[in-house]
């Protein structure tokens, strides 16, 4: 198969999915039908210029991740999927690996909940879908790639994090991290993606070999988490993580209690923020 092929592939479909089809404001009358290609780059966590190569034909061997995270953008059919991972030479996600596909019940959910920071990750942490509404609460990370979408990599080894903890907070947060990644890689050994992230974090970081090393373990329960945010300030919102049974999948949901200063932040925020990312 030709780059181009690929690219004609892509255009098509995205021509073919309307806006609220996909989760998204119609906004002002559109000229042509079907998502822009800025509406695309948002869904998938994809930059917009990649978006333009691909359907140009002039970025060839897409990986999986980006081609998974297209087909779920796109909306793609089983069938659709499988054909688009043909047309990038890609097999198809080994079983034995950590899934990191979204399935068509998890995106109804994620449609259905507008307005509400969420955000799903894989059994790893690994970042697969933010909406809007989550990139405006905890920043946007649609232009990061790699192990920069990893939770735990960011908390051990990246950027500082927005959220406050106690320090017996913080060390019962991170123990749950690294045993979720203990876990993850009981459950998939098969999974190479999973065992250099966890060498790359056993390396660079004394506290996640201390935690890994010693065996603990611990378990991420739902907990009120107070964000200090850019714009208005620190907010506290539930922070409560659904997991999909036969997936792995973690979906993230922030709220705040209704009629509070909170839940009025952030609205806020949500609005200031979605602004700002579209403007």
């Amino acid at each position: 198969m030709t780059t181009s092929e690929f690219g004609a592939a892509m255009r098509r479909w995205r021509d073919r999915l309307e806006p609220g089809d996909a989760g998204l404001p119609a906004g002002e009358r559109r000229r042509a039908p079907g998502l822009r290609r800025e509406e695309l780059a948002l869904l998938a966590g994809i930059s917009v210029d990649y978006i333009t190569r691909l359907e140009q034909g002039r970025a060839s061997n897409p990986s999986a991740q980006v081609v998974e995270a297209l087909a779920r953008a796109l909306r793609l059919s089983g069938t659709e999927r499988a054909h688009l991972f043909q047309l990038a030479n890609l097999a198809l996600p080994d079983p034995d690996l950590v899934p990191r596909r979204i399935t068509a019940s998890v995106q109804r959910v994620l449609d259905r909940l507008t307005g509400t920071p969420v955000a799903v990750y894989d059994a790893t942490w690994q970042l697969l879908l933010a909406n809007p509404q989550h990139a405006a609460l905890v920043g946007d990370q649609s232009g990061l790639v790699g192990v920069q979408r990893n939770g735990v990599w960011r908390h051990f080894l990246g950027a500082a994090p927005h959220a406050r903890r106690t320090p017996e907070a913080l060390a019962a947060y991170e123990t749950a991290l690294v045993t979720d990644l203990r876990t993850a890689a009981a459950r998939y050994p098969a999974d190479r993606q999973l065992q250099e992230l966890i060498t790359t974090l056993h390396t660079g970081s004394a506290r996640f070999a201390e935690i890994w090393d010693s065996g603990a373990v611990g378990r991420r329960d739902a907990a009120p988490k107070i964000i200090d945010h850019p714009l208005v300030g620190p907010v506290t919102l539930d922070c409560d993580i659904l997991t999909v049974t036969g997936s792995d999948l973690r979906i993230m949901i922030y709220t705040a209690e209704p009629g509070t200063e909170d839940a009025e932040r952030l609205a806020l925020i949500t609005v200031l923020g979605t602004q700002t990312l579209t403007g």
